[in-house]
């Protein structure tokens, strides 16, 4: 699955898809919904190891994900891409919140959320994940 070749995907036809039709279907509810489809993605897709996470990132295309900081009960990320195909003005980055936060909910095993913040003129998004010591999660892949 991961570092494979594959086809170029056009940047138009996911953009619309992402930007439009679901932001349409979704409505109000967009950002919900990505964060929980992120997550079940996550599931499905679930990476053993920080490096797998990240070059899931890119092989999905959706840009380059680097590990910044790292504390006791925390990560932070950056995602960088081309600005045109980042489109960080008019997209919600939950999809890829929800994600970040399930794969480190599996492999961490505590409650685990995950914010962003776009950061326009840089033309970056950071993640904040933060876990939950306290609060212990029972299905967990063995990773890192």
């Amino acid at each position: 699955m991961l570092n494979t070749p594959s086809p170029t995907i056009s940047s138009f036809g996911y953009e619309i898809i992402r930007d439009h039709i679901l932001s349409s279907i979704l409505g109000k509810h967009e950002d919900d919904v990505l964060y929980w489809a992120g997550k079940e993605l996550a599931r499905k897709f679930p990476c053993k190891s920080q490096d797998e996470l990240i070059a899931f990132f890119a092989d999905a295309c959706w840009g380059t994900l680097a590990l910044l900081k790292e504390s006791k009960d925390g990560r932070i990320f950056e995602l960088t891409n081309d600005p045109e195909i980042l489109q960080i003005k008019q997209r919600s980055f939950r999809l890829e919140a929800g994600f970040i936060a399930e794969q480190i909910q599996l492999a961490k095993g505590y409650l685990t959320e995950c914010y962003e913040e776009k950061r326009e003129k840089q033309h970056h998004v950071m993640f904040t994940v933060k876990w939950d010591v306290k609060e212990r999660i029972m299905n967990t892949i063995p990773t890192e």
